[in-house]
């Protein structure tokens, strides 16, 4: 059995993620929560309710854009798209959150040496 991803983990990096899925490509809130579960290999699902929180977050911040996309396919749909900002904050915390992945990754793992 796999152990479950406590969304107390995830939840400082909702962010990052949406904007990951973004730098790839303008999309929309349920393409999102879709990509989100595939890049996850379905070990994690971001609910509609945290999505769309995100999206409010990051519009006001300057990180992304939204706009309604046509008719075409039904109703339409708001798309989001990623700003240079927003391209920026992304380059940010990936490398943030990989210096505190090696700092836990020490605190969790490491050994203490009891010099005498």
């Amino acid at each position: 059995m796999k152990p479950l991803i406590s969304k107390d983990i995830i939840r400082g990096h909702t962010a990052t993620i949406v904007l990951n899925i973004l730098s790839q490509g303008d999309s929309y809130g349920y393409e999102i929560a879709k990509r989100v579960k595939e890049l996850s290999h379905n070990d994690y699902e971001l609910n509609e309710a945290t999505l769309y929180t995100v999206f409010r977050r990051l519009e006001k911040n300057g990180d992304i854009v939204g706009y309604w996309g046509d008719e075409t396919q039904g109703g339409r749909r708001k798309y989001y798209q990623i700003t240079t900002q927003g391209k920026q904050t992304l380059t940010d915390n990936i490398e943030a959150w990989n210096f505190a992945k090696k700092v836990i990754d020490e605190l969790i793992l490491g050994r203490i040496n009891n010099h005498e």
